[in-house]
């Protein structure tokens, strides 16, 4: 009798086990899409050693493929939506190209409020955490971040003084950014970034503002012959960033492999691809120099200039926040905040 009980819970335990084995040895492909070339520094030099470091942790029961420049169809401004429907499991994309929906993320956005990208992504995820996680609740948030220090890149003698705006078509990334170059005397053309080589090819725009790091693979320092940057510990401006992941295909992940995703979220992560951003801008400083283009640093006197000029879009802002039922001036205050804690003191 003993026997036959035994038999019978060995046989129970094997039909547990049968039943349980193909749930713990589970595994998962993540789509990641994203519109940059696979050379440029955010997706060689962190999206793909972050897949490979989640396939090493999962022991390969995470499986990651990598496209890139849309591979996948559809625009950067559709990649958000894409991410959030299903339709590929991750992205890294620019909340502002869906002008308007992501409104708590301007304040990053705002002129003379980032530092450089490393410092400016650690604020960022604090910032998350305190203000945007309704706004991103559809997707499963990995990482945010900025760019490091937006600059003037433009054709001719370029941008030598705030007069020398006036005229100019520029692109821009967002709508904040596009509302900053208009106020400073010059007309925004608004596109996503792999656009721009072919808009300044064909003389569509006299210029662009973006961080160094993007100029490198789109060969931006071949299409202009000056770039201009400001004095101080604050930006021009940055564009904020999101990596995410689709909300479903994260809830669906067995407690282990959803480990894996947590381990690779967060602060940290913010702060590494931040550091990547830091990075990538310095080869396209190292080849704009190496053209012998002309780099214009403008002095604390002339960089004022553009502060104060640029101060009634940081105004238009805070009301356009207020009108849609947002405390605006609350929002660059903690951002302020947190960039003296990255960044210290603005000088």
């Amino acid at each position: 009798m003993n026997l036959t009980k035994r038999l019978g819970g060995l046989a129970i335990a094997a039909v547990a086990l049968a039943f349980s084995a193909p749930a713990n040895a589970q595994t998962v492909t993540l789509r990641v899409h994203q519109f940059l070339p696979a050379q440029a520094p955010v997706p060689k030099n962190f999206i793909a050693p972050w897949a490979k470091k989640i396939e090493d942790e999962s022991k390969g029961r995470i499986k990651v493929e990598l496209y890139p420049s849309m591979q996948l169809g559809g625009t950067p401004p559709q990649l958000y939506d894409q991410v959030k429907d299903g339709v590929v499991d991750v992205i890294w994309t620019l909340p502002g190209y869906t002008p308007g929906r992501f409104p708590r993320t301007e304040a990053f956005e705002l002129p003379f409020i980032a530092g450089n990208a490393e410092q400016s992504s650690q604020a960022a995820w604090e910032y998350y955490e305190k203000h945007l996680k309704d706004e991103f609740k559809d997707v499963k948030i990995i990482a945010v971040h900025t760019h490091g220090p937006g600059l003037i890149h433009a054709k001719g003698n370029g941008v030598r003084k705030l007069e020398d705006m006036k005229g100019l078509k520029l692109r821009g990334p967002s709508r904040v950014v596009n509302k900053l170059i208009e106020t400073l005397g010059a007309t925004p053309v608004g596109m996503p970034v792999p656009a721009m080589p072919d808009a300044l090819s064909k003389g569509v725009i006299d210029g662009t503002v973006v961080p160094w790091e993007v100029t490198t693979p789109l060969r931006v320092a071949e299409l202009v012959q000056t770039h201009t940057t400001f004095s101080g510990n604050r930006s021009l401006y940055v564009a904020f960033f999101v990596f995410a992941m689709n909300k479903a295909k994260y809830d669906s992940l067995p407690a282990d492999l959803k480990k894996v995703i947590d381990n690779n979220s967060g602060a940290a992560i913010s702060k590494w691809v931040g550091k990547v951003m830091d990075e990538g801008d310095v080869p396209g400083l190292k080849f704009a120099q190496a053209r012998k283009n002309t780099i214009v640093t403008l002095d604390a006197a002339e960089t004022k200039r553009w502060k104060d000029a640029a101060k009634p879009v940081i105004a238009a802002w805070v009301a356009e926040m207020k009108g849609k039922g947002i405390d605006g001036e609350a929002l660059i205050k903690d951002v302020e905040a947190l960039m003296v804690k990255y960044a210290g003191p603005v000088k």
